[in-house]
Protein backbone atom coordinates (compact mmCIF):
# COMPACT_ATOMS: atom_id res chain seq x y z
CA UNK A 1 0.00 0.00 0.00
CA UNK A 2 1.43 3.24 -0.94
CA UNK A 3 0.53 6.78 0.57
CA UNK A 4 -2.05 7.01 -2.16
CA UNK A 5 -3.90 4.53 -1.71
CA UNK A 6 -3.55 5.12 2.15
CA UNK A 7 -5.02 8.82 1.79
CA UNK A 8 -8.03 6.78 -0.19
CA UNK A 9 -9.01 4.89 2.67
CA UNK A 10 -8.86 7.65 4.91
CA UNK A 11 -11.29 9.53 2.79
CA UNK A 12 -13.90 6.25 2.81
CA UNK A 13 -14.19 6.04 6.40
CA UNK A 14 -17.57 7.22 7.41
CA UNK A 15 -17.87 10.71 9.47
CA UNK A 16 -18.89 8.98 12.79
CA UNK A 17 -15.31 8.06 13.04
CA UNK A 18 -13.82 10.80 11.94
CA UNK A 19 -15.85 12.80 14.83
CA UNK A 20 -14.82 9.57 17.30
CA UNK A 21 -11.40 10.51 16.43
CA UNK A 22 -11.23 14.40 16.63
CA UNK A 23 -13.56 13.99 19.99
CA UNK A 24 -10.89 11.41 21.12
CA UNK A 25 -8.35 13.53 20.48
CA UNK A 26 -9.42 16.68 21.89
CA UNK A 27 -10.71 14.61 25.03
CA UNK A 28 -6.88 13.32 25.43
CA UNK A 29 -5.39 17.02 24.83
CA UNK A 30 -7.74 18.47 27.71
CA UNK A 31 -7.04 15.79 30.47
CA UNK A 32 -3.42 15.99 29.76
CA UNK A 33 -3.56 19.72 30.07
CA UNK A 34 -5.78 19.54 33.00
CA UNK A 35 -3.87 16.92 34.73
CA UNK A 36 -0.80 18.72 34.10
CA UNK A 37 -2.73 21.56 35.99
CA UNK A 38 -3.50 19.56 39.00
CA UNK A 39 0.37 18.62 39.13
CA UNK A 40 1.48 22.76 38.74
CA UNK A 41 -0.95 23.27 41.44
CA UNK A 42 -0.20 20.82 43.92
CA UNK A 43 3.35 21.88 43.98
CA UNK A 44 2.58 24.95 44.38
CA UNK A 45 0.44 24.94 47.07
CA UNK A 46 3.60 22.65 48.93
CA UNK A 47 5.94 25.31 48.15
CA UNK A 48 3.60 28.19 49.39
CA UNK A 49 3.16 26.27 52.85
CA UNK A 50 6.83 25.44 53.40
CA UNK A 51 7.55 29.27 52.54
CA UNK A 52 4.52 30.19 54.69
CA UNK A 53 5.88 28.09 57.83
CA UNK A 54 9.70 29.45 57.31
CA UNK A 55 8.06 33.00 56.86
CA UNK A 56 6.53 32.71 60.14
CA UNK A 57 9.27 31.66 61.70
CA UNK A 58 11.70 34.16 60.55
CA UNK A 59 9.26 36.32 61.69
CA UNK A 60 8.77 35.29 65.01
CA UNK A 61 12.63 35.22 65.46
CA UNK A 62 12.91 38.82 63.92
CA UNK A 63 10.41 40.28 66.86
CA UNK A 64 11.29 38.05 69.03
CA UNK A 65 14.16 40.33 70.25
CA UNK A 66 16.23 36.84 71.53
CA UNK A 67 19.53 36.28 70.25
CA UNK A 68 19.75 33.14 68.63
CA UNK A 69 20.52 30.10 70.38
CA UNK A 70 23.98 29.61 71.20
CA UNK A 71 25.19 25.81 70.09
CA UNK A 72 25.27 23.36 72.74
CA UNK A 73 28.62 23.01 74.76
CA UNK A 74 31.20 20.29 74.28
CA UNK A 75 31.12 17.83 76.58
CA UNK A 76 33.69 15.82 75.66
CA UNK A 77 37.06 18.30 76.30
CA UNK A 78 40.04 15.86 75.16
CA UNK A 79 43.66 17.81 74.90
CA UNK A 80 45.78 17.21 72.05
CA UNK A 81 49.37 17.27 71.94
CA UNK A 82 51.07 18.77 69.21
CA UNK A 83 54.62 19.09 68.36
CA UNK A 84 55.72 22.29 66.57
CA UNK A 85 59.33 22.04 64.59
CA UNK A 86 60.49 25.47 63.75
CA UNK A 87 62.84 25.45 60.41
CA UNK A 88 65.20 27.82 59.61
CA UNK A 89 65.09 29.10 56.00
CA UNK A 90 67.87 31.15 55.65
CA UNK A 91 69.94 28.52 54.57
CA UNK A 92 67.97 26.89 52.31
CA UNK A 93 69.22 27.62 48.74
CA UNK A 94 66.04 28.04 47.19
CA UNK A 95 65.48 31.41 49.48
CA UNK A 96 68.86 32.46 48.47
CA UNK A 97 68.08 32.37 44.93
CA UNK A 98 65.25 34.16 45.83
CA UNK A 99 67.05 37.23 47.49
CA UNK A 100 70.11 37.35 45.21
CA UNK A 101 69.53 38.08 41.73
CA UNK A 102 70.31 35.84 39.03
Amino acid sequence: MNGKQFLEMLARLPARVWLQAILGLLGFVVLAVLGFAVIAGVAAVIVLAILGFKAKAWIHGLFAGTSPPEPPSRQERRVIDVTYEIIDGRNDKTEQSRREPP
